[in-house]
């Protein structure tokens, strides 16, 4: 950690720990009684018509505060991404779910926050592009590096930078990487692989769209086999269609990636059976779970929004049928990569898990509220998982953000308005009308280009408080787990 940094969260400690007065000795082990003490609740308790009613905070957060700024150096690291989950899409969620008083579980829940800029760089100039997407974003938080929409994990030349799963296995640690995507989608694919070009999946695309990544050209190969060459511990999400493609060149040509993911050593698990029968994870058989041909299903069915839906009958959203017992919640599978991660045979040096709901982000592509707040319910579900062992396990960070903001907006309630809407019945017995207005196509809604929340947990969480920029995510956690960068 540079001086500057270090400077900063010392000054705040004082500051924070004199106000709570908790002394320098005061620091809680890793039991699950000072778990206990801590006191980080968010949702408004009493009638909110009256005074204090709609109060949030409601016990003294010192105590939690303290835990994230009285030590600096994480052993492990936790990092969760809600895909197009800013501030708008968090009280679309909390409001129909929780209700307004109430609280996002885990996710309101953690005790310091800020917020980061996420503009990505124009290809040509290198100047600012505003709007970001989720792989001009993923490489900034993964390599610390800004670069042009649609790169992976490569600067404006298209030479690789070096992302945190990199860089934490050179440095022995063990990794994993979950997501409701395919593996191959921009958020999970930034963490290892290298392409110019975020539609490089699999072989027969980088031919045609990354030439120079190609194998039979010299390079490392599409994302897939890239992945399958990082070798994290435990990857887990969609995307089994492309291990059907077949190899064009090096040691596996002709072969499909399915079939050299198992010679490498892999095991590939399809259900939520068969993942919560692995035990173990390690790099003589990391385990690669493939739980749909592309994306996972969402967790809600789709109530997309239309011309007139601000002014239709309110509307309770519903299970999707395609989400069955045996696809994976994403809480499970976070419980399951910690589990695996932390588990017994490790040599205790830590670990790194990226975890993504991806589903905000392509819910919101379609105007589809119900669509989001599913996914949403997801993010939730496993940044809970999450907090419950950094609480435990006092040497764990935890960070929580997204990785861009949508054109997701929550206006008066029976409104007529451009774009595209719908509007919900929500846990408060209200109707709420969500609008879309920045296409009239239900599968184009875009980006929209505003900071977004980011907040955290445990040691160096002070590190995301104020302003940040998306790169300094990278720095944060690298710092943390005091990771040489330049060890291969």
């Amino acid at each position: 950690m540079d001086t500057r940094r270090q400077a900063i969260l010392a000054s705040t400690a004082v500051l924070l720990l004199a106000a709570a007065g908790c002394g320098s000795n005061s620091a809680p082990g890793a039991d699950g009684d000072s778990a206990a003490r801590v006191v980080i609740d968010r949702d408004a308790r009493g009638n909110i018509a009256e005074n204090g009613g709609a109060r949030r905070l409601t016990d003294d957060q010192s105590r939690a505060i303290a835990d994230s700024i009285q030590r600096s150096g994480a052993k492990n690291v936790i990092l969760i991404i809600g895909d197009g989950a800013s501030d708008q899409e968090y009280t679309l969620a909390r409001n129909y779910q929780w209700g307004a008083a109430g609280k996002i579980p885990g996710i309101d829940e953690l005790p310091l926050n800020g917020a980061y800029t996420t503009y990505s760089l124009d290809k040509d100039t290198g100047k600012p592009n505003y709007t970001t997407d989720s792989a001009a974003a993923g490489t900034a938080f993964a390599t610390g590096t800004k670069t042009y929409n649609g790169g992976i994990s490569v600067d404006l030349e298209g030479r690789p930078q070096r992302a945190i799963i990199e860089i934490a296995k050179a440095n022995g640690l063990a990794t994993g990487n979950v997501t409701t995507a395919a593996l191959q989608d921009a958020t999970p694919a930034v963490q290892v692989a290298h392409v110019v070009d975020r539609k490089c999946d699999g072989p027969a695309e980088t031919a045609k769209r990354c030439p120079a990544n190609a194998l039979e050209n010299g390079g490392s190969g599409s994302i897939t086999e890239q992945l399958l060459a990082a070798r994290p511990d435990v990857t887990l999400g969609g995307g089994g269609k492309v291990f059907g493609e077949t190899a064009t060149a090096g040691e596996y040509r002709d072969k499909t990636l399915e079939v050299q993911a198992k010679e490498r050593g892999y095991r590939v698990v399809r259900t939520a059976e068969e993942l919560r029968a692995v035990e173990k994870a390690d790099q003589q058989a990391p385990l690669l779970g493939l739980f749909a041909d592309g994306t996972m299903p969402r967790l809600w069915s789709k109530t997309a929004g239309t011309r007139d839906g601000g002014t239709s009958p309110a509307v309770r959203c519903t299970p999707n049928p395609d989400f069955t017992t045996q696809t994976p919640r994403l809480g499970d599978m976070t419980r399951k990569a910690i589990d695996l991660l932390s588990g017994r045979g490790r040599d205790g040096k830590g670990f790194f898990l990226q975890v993504e709901s991806a589903s905000i982000d392509k819910a919101a592509h379609e105007a589809d509220p119900c669509g989001q707040i599913g996914e949403t319910v997801q993010l939730s579900d496993a940044t809970s998982v999450a907090l419950d062992y950094a609480k435990k396990h006092k040497d764990t960070l935890v960070i929580v953000t997204g990785d861009h903001a949508h054109s997701t907006q929550i206006i008066e309630s029976g409104s007529d308005t451009p774009g595209l809407t719908r509007t919900l019945m929500t846990a408060d017995g209200v109707p709420m009308t969500v609008n879309y207005a920045t296409s009239l196509e239900s599968d184009g809604q875009q980006h929209s280009g505003v900071q977004v929340r980011i907040a955290a947990y445990g040691p160096g969480a002070a590190n995301v408080v104020g302003v940040t920029d998306q790169t300094d995510t990278f720095f944060v956690i690298v710092d943390q787990l005091g990771l040489d960068r330049d060890k291969k």
